[in-house]
């Protein structure tokens, strides 16, 4: 393996996955002929479906689905803690046994813009485009369009007139 690149022996790769230096994968799964750009980290029990997407310094946590055929753009965020503290009541540092893993879906076919923040417990539907810069707080339906902070419906995407 590549001294640039952190892939631990619990990642599960699909055929012909396109891997740039500088990532960090451990515990996640990737689907077939999926690309996945530099400085990106996927985390345990996250997974990432086929013909994907990952653009650079981006960050999957755990919890996070990303299902086929999905665009990523760079520095992407995802959020898996929607209250995220440092210590417990008694002033402990937290560990794992601390918390639980909010999920994140994104759809088939979805896009989401560069620098957008993905927060826990949504699901961003099939087709659905969210615009760059975007802070994503509740489900965004199939098909629409999305962008501001906090992401609000632009409008829905139509089949193109043959």
């Amino acid at each position: 393996m590549n001294e640039l690149v952190s892939i631990a022996p619990t990642v599960k790769l699909g055929k012909d996955v396109k891997l740039s230096k500088f990532i960090n994968l451990y515990g996640c799964e990737i689907g077939d002929e999926t690309k996945i750009g530099a400085f990106v980290e996927i985390q345990k029990n996250a997974s990432v479906g086929k013909r994907c997407k990952i653009s650079s310094h981006t960050f999957v946590c755990e919890g996070v689905e990303i299902q086929d055929n999905v665009f990523i753009g760079h520095s992407v965020t995802f959020i898996n803690d929607s209250y995220p503290r440092a210590t417990t009541a008694s002033g402990e540092l937290q560990t794992e046994a601390d918390w639980k893993v909010e999920r994140t879906i994104i759809g088939k076919g979805a896009s989401i813009g560069s620098g957008s923040t993905i927060l826990s417990n949504v699901s961003i539907g099939e087709n659905a485009i969210v615009g760059a810069g975007s802070v994503v707080t509740k489900n965004v339906p199939a098909n629409a369009v999305v962008a501001g902070n906090p992401a609000k419906l632009l409008r829905y995407l139509t089949e193109e007139k043959k």
